[in-house]
């Protein structure tokens, strides 16, 4: 079961956001973490080509010619100096979509792309899918807490207009 929280709160979910929400949902009885055990690469493979009909470029191997590149700093002639790697990205939208598996709340890879998204340029929406059960616990969950608690303090403020928080 596909499950989806969008942040702040206080503020309607876009429709590109509702229509990620739907590619994930689409693919549920292959990704759903309570019946299947995929690596991250595995679960976009699943959402991969719904992604790509949104307007998405996808990450389609591990190669640098197959991998996306968002920029973050620009040097001399324009050229990117320095740029972060992204599951998929929708330039147009200023969208970006990191897919977790194992190491998505344990070893907090949820939050190191959080602070990448802050950094690159033009991004303004952030989307994190992390599993609804690893080894008993719930990915997804741990994450909302997190998100939650961000938002609630609003002691850091950060430079997105929202996050996108789904469990798969």
């Amino acid at each position: 079961m596909i499950h989806w929280l969008y942040y702040p709160r206080s503020r309607k979910a876009p429709p590109l956001v509702l229509q990620v929400v739907e590619t994930f949902r689409s693919a549920s009885s292959e990704i759903d973490s309570a019946h299947h055990n995929l690596p991250s690469n595995g679960v976009l493979s699943q959402v991969a080509p719904r992604l790509v009909d949104l307007g998405f470029r996808v990450e389609t191997g591990k190669t640098s010619d197959q991998k996306i590149q968002v920029p973050v700093l620009f040097g001399l002639d324009g050229q990117y100096e320095k740029s972060f790697e992204v599951d998929a990205y929708h330039e147009t939208a200023g969208f970006v979509l990191e897919v977790e598996a194992g190491r998505g709340v344990v070893n907090n890879q949820f939050l190191k792309d959080l602070f990448q998204a802050c950094m690159m340029n033009g991004v303004t929406e952030f989307a994190v899918a992390l599993r609804s059960d690893y080894r008993g616990t719930n990915d997804f969950e741990k994450a909302a807490r997190f998100f939650d608690t961000l938002y609630a303090s609003q002691r850091l403020k950060l430079p997105l207009e929202g996050i996108l928080l789904i469990g798969y």
